[in-house]
């Protein structure tokens, strides 16, 4: 037990966050890992065989240490702790996570297992022997007592320091903090087990007070902009782990993207400044799920991973099919992760192109998937047989954690920072590759033609780099900051990331509105000539001429154009003036009292949101003209001879690319990817082709003569 003791606060002090603010907190803490160890192990002693009960005890330890060491890497990844829905579903993400765990990894883990690995060595060799005396029932019963007893008096200590802390949870660090792993672990399960309880008891009454409040704080579209994209084709291109202060940063005289700046300066683009990911444990499905449905992810882990596969759903995809729009995802990675698969049914994609129909050789990935020229490239075939009008999302991959990249798809003209972390440095090389794959697909846009019909929107999904330590003293000098001078204040800066919306015809402008990615599918759909009034949507147009300016995290915290308020605590939390990010510890009646309406706001915003979510409430609400979506009428291992079966039978009333052009127009697309050949490019992979169907074309290459 003191050897986990040991190990557990060394992860405590050097491993996770846990702002321990006063020695009353540090004291506390020295408990949390006793009381609910004293009971696991206790468990070994029941066991009437001595043999028995070592090695109970000894698994029972392994187990406890598994526990401590999953946290550890996943906090390292997530700035978070494991919660039950995470583990539930680790097998709906866990294709492509070797390689970003082992990036994690860190010598001082061996601290963590050292201890198993002496003792097994120390039984194995007889120093440690067994003890033949049998405990009975009264023995392993006090030292069970025992472990009840210190974990009842640190649930005590607890309380006179955080009252109601299970009752109040709004950050898992806090239980983590006060009661250990193991009890938060307990409490996870407990509480999930609850809601899934809650959810099977929901009923159609639950979604009267969510309508009023969505109806309250409804912001109507600016008429200067609704309607400006109707019926414009929509290419969303969404920029894995991208920070704003990539735009217009320059490392050794270079800029990290040059392209992205000249689009976000561009004439014919509205560009965002204030805009911030709102992601929780989700990550990048936590990204999709906003920018689709205007809901945010749940708190306790993925709503993709978690409820995606059931829950009803009222997305941009199948707004927009009744629209008359055709739909599309294109991703290099495999379907399944972030169950993917079945939650872009249950949105009404039409179709879903994941790494099954790109290139499969080893060279051609990396990470996460298919790497982004390729991707882009090689989506081309598939796109241009996509009748238009269509909503398409691309979803980037190389430029993710830890930001490897071969060497032979590095800019030989462009030298990255030379700081001690190599994830900062590695990370400026991967956001230029993706600057390079983004103006190579625009350059084919232009030159096929779908620029001029075509509303394109890029965005960051969610922070790359400034998680820990290590990395914001590396990154701050890059930025302009002193290290010695970083705090939570520029902390929350970080957490922008660029919104664009590029079309022709639009007067470009930079818009320093304060917004998030829970606003834009009504922004967009606003373009689009989309009333919203009736839908369950928690934010609102970024056009708007009367918008609240309010952007809340996942975790809490607010940020207006006069405050950032860290976590969820209102005026008793960490308050900054956003107008000069000086810490305000100072307060008038007003300023107070406008800080007390944002923390209700923000409150009511989460709490409905994950109502909504948890209840799967959508099933009893249906906008008036809305049709729901039917999953099963998809079948995405026959996107290809969908299209073509659809563009035979409309002849020549075919609105896509291919038959606009009256070929192919793969042929247009250049691309300096080194692993690119042409055949890649023009020819859709055997696997795909032989998949059955009866309507299906045989052909190994894409059509050279329109389909009639």
């Amino acid at each position: 037990m003191l050897c986990f003791w040991a190990k557990y606060m060394f992860a405590s002090y050097f491993n996770f966050k846990l702002g321990l603010s006063d020695p009353y907190q540090h004291f506390i803490i020295w408990f949390t890992p006793l009381g609910s160890g004293i009971i696991l192990l206790s468990i070994g002693l029941y066991f009437s065989k001595p043999i028995i009960s070592y090695i109970a005890m000894l698994v029972l330890d392994i187990l406890n240490t598994i526990l401590l060491f999953a946290n550890v890497i996943y906090y390292r990844q997530f700035n978070d702790f494991l919660t039950f829905k995470t583990v539930q579903n680790t097998g709906k993400v866990s294709q492509g996570l070797g390689k970003s765990t082992v990036a994690l990894l860190q010598p001082s883990d061996i601290l963590l297992w050292i201890d198993i690995i002496v003792i097994i060595i120390l039984l194995v060799i007889h120093v440690i022997k067994i003890d033949p005396r049998k405990y009975g029932l009264k023995r392993p019963f006090a030292v069970t007592s025992f472990g009840v007893f210190i974990l009842t008096l640190n649930m005590m200590l607890a309380e006179t320091s955080r009252p109601r802390l299970l009752r109040n949870t709004f950050d898992r660090s806090y239980v983590v903090k006060y009661l250990g792993i193991d009890t938060y672990s307990v409490y996870d399960i407990a509480k999930s087990a609850q809601s899934n309880q809650i959810k099977k008891n929901a009923n159609a009454d639950d979604i009267n007070k969510i309508l009023a409040f969505v109806r309250k704080n409804y912001t109507s579209p600016n008429p200067k902009y609704f309607g400006k994209a109707k019926g414009k084709n929509v290419i969303v291109i969404h920029l894995e782990s991208f920070q704003q202060f990539l735009i217009g940063l320059k490392v050794n005289g270079q800029e990290v993207t040059p392209f992205l700046n000249s689009i976000y300066h561009n004439k014919n683009t509205i560009s965002f400044d204030n805009f911030y990911h709102q992601v929780g444990l989700g990550r990048t499905s936590d990204a999709e799920n906003m920018l689709e449905t205007g809901t945010f992810g749940i708190s306790d882990g993925s709503l993709f991973s978690s409820l995606g596969s059931e829950n009803t759903f009222q997305a941009a995809p199948q707004i927009l099919r009744q629209k008359g729009y055709t739909s599309a995802v294109f991703h290099g990675n495999t379907g399944t992760f972030w169950n993917r698969n079945e939650v872009y049914k249950n949105l009404g994609y039409n179709y879903f192109f994941d790494s099954n129909y790109f290139s499969q050789n080893k060279e051609d990935k990396i990470g996460y998937g298919l790497k982004d020229k390729l991707l882009f490239s090689q989506s081309i075939k598939y796109l241009e047989q996509m009748q238009q009008p269509f909503y398409v999302k691309y979803l980037t991959v190389t430029n993710h954690i830890p930001f490897n990249m071969d060497e032979q798809d590095k800019d030989k003209n462009f030298t990255t920072t030379d700081t001690p972390n190599t994830t900062i440095n590695n990370y400026f090389e991967t956001a230029h590759y993706l600057d390079q794959s983004i103006k190579e697909f625009f350059d084919y846009l232009k030159k096929s033609g779908l620029d001029k019909n075509t509303m394109v929107v890029i965005y960051g999904d969610h922070y790359g780099v400034g998680s820990s330590d290590s990395e914001t003293s590396a990154l701050a000098p890059v930025l302009g900051i002193k290290s010695s001078q970083w705090n939570e204040y520029d902390n929350v800066q970080i957490q922008k990331v660029p919104f664009m919306i590029h079309m022709p015809g639009l007067k470009g402008k930079i818009d320093s509105t304060y917004g998030g990615e829970i606003d834009v599918l009504p922004t967009l759909l606003h373009l689009l000539g989309v009333n919203t009034k009736d839908y369950i949507q928690f934010g609102n147009d970024l056009l708007s001429a009367h918008r609240r300016q309010v952007v809340v995290f996942r975790n809490g915290t607010i940020v207006t154009p006069d405050y950032v308020i860290i976590g969820n605590k209102g005026i008793k939390g960490t308050i900054y003036d956003n107008h000069n990010g000086e810490k305000m510890t100072t307060f008038t009646d007003k300023q107070r009292q406008q800080i007390k309406e944002l923390a209700n706001y923000a409150k009511q915003l989460l709490h409905d949101s994950d109502l909504l979510n948890n209840r799967n409430l959508l099933r009893f609400y249906t906008p008036n003209g809305f049709i729901p979506v039917d999953p099963g009428q998809f079948n995405y291992s026959l996107n290809y001879q969908k299209m073509l079966q659809i563009s035979k039978e409309l002849s020549n009333k075919s609105t896509s690319l291919f038959s606009q052009h009256k070929s192919s127009t793969t042929n247009l697309y250049n691309t300096d990817a080194v692993e690119s050949n042409r055949d890649e490019i023009d020819t859709v992979p055997d696997n795909i082709l032989e998949s059955k169907d009866k309507e299906s074309d045989n052909s190994t290459k894409v059509q050279k003569e329109p389909a009639n």
